[in-house]
């Protein structure tokens, strides 16, 4: 019985281990992307501490409402290392969607992040409403007759996202024809009228 509790013990150790090899945590407080540099590491380089500014830490428009004139009448605001550099190493990023009446967040998938979404009511926050887990592939709608806004949180400062239609049939190169009619046992006929908007 010791034996089998020792062996579940370190079995048990070797995942954690695993899990927590993952995203490594940061050497130091900050490190500020330096989109500049032509080095590249896993992430963004740092720029020298010494030449921090408060723009690093800040970014504006999040509180504008996005242009949801686009046939999913959706938009999706950002917030990553790319937008802003003082999430370098943190492992998070926000993202902003609004939704005109009846917009979609089209099936898409976060390959480096899990995701939690809420969705404000007012001033407070009515409750989590997803927590996607990394990887799976997931849609958001608005199903109201008003514009919506969700609020998501991500666990990784560049999560990436693949919109599945878009991986799919607007691959380049493109799937081979054969495969794509079997694999949604559909008419080749329906794949190329797929494959050509995109």
């Amino acid at each position: 019985m010791e034996k089998q509790v020792v062996l579940l013990s370190l079995i048990a150790l070797t995942f954690y281990n695993l899990a927590s090899a993952f995203e490594p945590k940061p050497l130091q407080d900050f490190c500020i992307a330096d989109t500049n540099s032509s080095e590249r590491v896993n992430g963004l380089v740092c720029k020298n501490p010494t030449l921090a500014q408060a723009d690093d830490f800040s970014c504006n428009g999040f509180h504008l409402a996005g242009n949801t004139s686009n046939p999913f009448r959706s938009r999706v605001t950002p917030v990553t290392v790319t937008q802003l550099a003082g999430l370098n190493t943190l492992d998070v990023s926000m993202a902003r969607i609004d939704y005109a009446p009846w917009g979609i967040s089209p099936p898409h998938t976060h390959p480096r992040a899990f995701e939690i979404l809420t969705v404000p009511k007012r001033l407070s926050f009515s409750r989590i409403h997803y927590l996607k887990p990394l990887g799976l592939i997931h849609f958001q709608g608005n199903v109201g007759y008003g514009n919506a806004i969700a609020l998501a949180a991500l666990s990784s400062q560049n999560p990436g996202v693949i919109t599945i239609a878009n991986a799919v049939f607007g691959s380049n190169p493109p799937i081979a024809s054969e495969i794509l009619p079997k694999a949604f046992q559909i008419d080749k006929e329906v794949v190329d009228q797929l494959q050509s908007k995109f």
